[in-house]
C-alpha cells in the first residue's frame, strides 16, 4: 500500500512540473517576445559546444553517451535559469509603480531575521504614496513609494519618531525610495538592496537621511533586541495611527509572491 501511494504522488509530482513550466512560459512569452529564442539559445550552446569538441577529440561511443547526457543536463539546467530570470522580469515590470509593489516583493523576504508589515506607516491620500517600515538585524527600513520630492519630509518624521523610541541607542535607520526617478531603487533591485543594507556609509547620493553615527560600522541586533525593537514599533504605530484614504485598504497592498509573478 505504502510503495502504491508513493507511485500516485510521483506520477502526480511530475505533470504538476510542467503543467508550471508551461505556465510559466505562457505567462512570459505574452510579455517577452524574444523569449523562445533565448531559451532555444540556452539549451543547444552546450549541447553544440559539446559536439564540437568531442568531433575534435575523437570520442569513443562511451563518452559520447556520458558526455551527451551531461550536456543535455546542463542545456535543461540553463533552460530553467533563463526562464525564471525573464518570468522575473516580467513580474517586476508589471508591478513597477503599483502602490504596495515594494511591500510585496519584501513581505516573503527569506532572510532570517527581516519583517515587514503589510500595514504602511503613512499615506498620502491624494497621491497615494506611501512609506512601509521593517526591521532586521541589522537595523530598521523605511521604503518610500512615490516622488522623493513629496516623500521626503514625511520620511523625515518617521525616522524622528523611531529615533524617539530608540533614544540612547545606536540602531540605523535605513530610508530607501523605491521607483524609476534617478536616485529611486527599482523594484527588482530592492531585495539585495536591503539585504546590504548591513552598515551606514553616507554618501552625496544616497537616499539615506540619518546623522553620520558610526560610518561604514555594521550594526548587529541580538534575537531578544530584535523582538523588543519590533514590540515598540507596534506600540508606536498604535499610538500614532494611520489615515486610510477612501479606495484603498493598506492591510491588502498588492501581494503578490515571486510564484504568481510567474504566472504560478
Amino acid at each position: 500500500m505504502a510503495k502504491e501511494k508513493k507511485a500516485k504522488k510521483d506520477k502526480k509530482k511530475g505533470p504538476k512540473i510542467i503543467d508550471q513550466i508551461r505556465q510559466i512560459y505562457k505567462y512570459t512569452r505574452a510579455e517577452d517576445q524574444a523569449l523562445p529564442w533565448l531559451l532555444a539559445a540556452a539549451f543547444l550552446l552546450p549541447v553544440v559546444i559539446g559536439v564540437v569538441v568531442g568531433l575534435f577529440l575523437h570520442w569513443g561511443w562511451l563518452m559520447w553517451i556520458f558526455m551527451v547526457i551531461l550536456l543535455v543536463m546542463i542545456g535543461v539546467l540553463l533552460f530553467t535559469m533563463t526562464l525564471t530570470r525573464r518570468a522575473d522580469r516580467v513580474g517586476y515590470a508589471k508591478l513597477e509603480g503599483q502602490p504596495g509593489a515594494a511591500i510585496s516583493v519584501l513581505g516573503n523576504i527569506n532572510k532570517a531575521g527581516y519583517t515587514f508589515p503589510q500595514t504602511p506607516v503613512w499615506i498620502d491620500p491624494k497621491t497615494k504614496d506611501a512609506i512601509w517600515r521593517g526591521t532586521g538585524y541589522n537595523g530598521i527600513y523605511l521604503l518610500a513609494e512615490g516622488n522623493p520630492s513629496r516623500t521626503k519630509r514625511a520620511l523625515e518624521r518617521q525616522e524622528q519618531a523611531i529615533k524617539g523610541i530608540t533614544a540612547g541607542s545606536e540602531i540605523p535607520v535605513f530610508c530607501i525610495s523605491v521607483g524609476t526617478a534617478e536616485g529611486q531603487v527599482r523594484l527588482k533591485d530592492l531585495r539585495s538592496k536591503v539585504i546590504k543594507c548591513k552598515s551606514y556609509e553616507p554618501t552625496d547620493h544616497s537616499f539615506f537621511l540619518m546623522k553620520k553615527i558610526h560610518p561604514r560600522r555594521r550594526f548587529v541586533l541580538t534575537k531578544a533586541e530584535l523582538e523588543t525593537l519590533n514590540d515598540r514599533l507596534r506600540t508606536l504605530q498604535e499610538k500614532r495611527g494611520l489615515g486610510i484614504p477612501k479606495g484603498m485598504d493598506p492591510t491588502r497592498p498588492q501581494h503578490i509572491s515571486r510564484r504568481a509573478m510567474r504566472g504560478r
